[in-house]
């Protein structure tokens, strides 16, 4: 059996224990020592994961039996993940920017306040405040939900207003902070995540908030993905037509 690792320790098994979380998602630098970086990713790892009796690992950035077993056996799909509570903030082991988890927290706001669609698509004063005047009522507010989020940060807005998804995408990834589609990348509390919704019309695109990644499910918050602002999940690796993801970074 392997020994229990911790930060400072430096061999083969460290190596070993780096080379399973780069094979789980959580990619770091194969050099058999146990720093820092190693660290973050091990914390975010057992933050997301079981061990072999079901019950989540102790989040307490060494590697004993329990998180060695997870590590060697990944769960399949037939795996139901417990129910998720979208009214409460992850936890910081999940990472995120601070920007990002602010954002998060503003749409968690108006998720417990009943955001929404009042009186038909599009319609309302809660989505009249997302689309802050550029757009009519009957729009599209994916986007608007999303920039009003980030606008309430108290240091500035961190981009433009927009309530085009896309174009939101675009502004982000001209500012090197998106991740493609395919890119090794694990989202974090508060990225963005956006999903093409039509091959050609990007005014169908959408985005929302990611609330956590966990048990190989990835969970959002999003507003137009329905008549409300509400919380979602889908398997990680099964996004159809998703276009990426984004950090904003802190200030």
């Amino acid at each position: 059996m392997a020994r229990t690792l911790g930060l400072g320790d430096t061999g083969p098994e460290v190596q070993r224990l780096q080379e399973l979380l780069t094979q789980r998602g959580y990619p770091v630098v194969a050099d058999g020592d146990f720093g820092e970086a190693t660290h973050t990713a091990l914390l975010r790892f057992q933050a997301q994961h079981l061990d072999s009796h079901g019950q989540p690992l102790e989040v307490d950035g060494r590697v004993g039996p329990d998180t060695w077993w997870s590590l060697a056996h990944p769960r399949p799909f037939l795996f139901h993940p417990p129910a998720i509570d979208f009214t409460q903030m992850p936890l910081p082991e999940l990472g995120g920017s601070a920007r990002g988890r602010h954002a998060l927290a503003m749409a968690l706001g108006e998720l417990k306040a009943g955001a929404g669609e009042e009186g038909g698509y599009g319609r309302g004063p809660w989505v009249r405040k997302y689309l802050n005047g550029q757009a009519p009522e009957g729009s599209h507010w994916c986007a608007g939900f999303v920039s009003w989020c980030f606008w309430q940060d108290p240091d500035g807005p961190p981009f433009p207003y927009t309530v085009s998804a896309r174009r939101l995408f675009g502004e982000l990834g001209q500012r090197g902070w998106a991740h493609l589609s395919g890119e090794r990348y694990t989202p974090e509390p508060g990225d963005l995540v956006v999903w093409s919704r039509a091959d050609s019309d990007a005014s169908e695109d959408h985005v929302g908030l990611v609330h956590h990644v966990a048990y190989g499910m990835l969970y959002t918050v999003e507003g137009n993905h329905g008549p409300r602002v509400q919380g979602f999940s889908y398997v990680l690796t099964h996004l159809d037509r998703l276009l990426g993801y984004a950090q904003v970074p802190g200030p």
